[in-house]
């Protein structure tokens, strides 16, 4: 009988890949809701938000954004904490 060949091992998984544009690098802070996906890039000053399929940038100043509270599901109400408290969406410009 002939003698069995040791297992090969697994290959890693790959991780899920990032929604946002590559050359910004990794955000700081990102996450999901229902339909609605953030992530932010201090570097730059950014928050990119993609929400039901559409992604808008944000320039956020001098804030550090690090999380995210939904505030009316069929509103759409955001906001954002940051080092300021909360900071809601509509108080953001937005770049076009």
């Amino acid at each position: 009988m002939k003698r069995m060949e040791p297992m090969e091992p697994m290959k890693p998984m790959a991780g899920p890949k990032p929604w946002w544009p590559a050359d910004l690098g990794e955000p700081s802070s990102s996450g999901s809701q229902n339909d609605l996906r953030y992530a932010f890039f201090p570097g730059i000053r950014r928050l990119l938000i993609e929400l039901n399929g559409t992604l808008d940038t944000y320039d956020t100043g001098d804030h550090r954004i690090s999380g995210v509270s939904q505030q009316d599901s069929q509103g759409q109400t955001l906001a954002f904490t940051s080092q300021e408290g909360l900071v809601r969406l509509d108080g953001l410009r937005q770049i076009r």
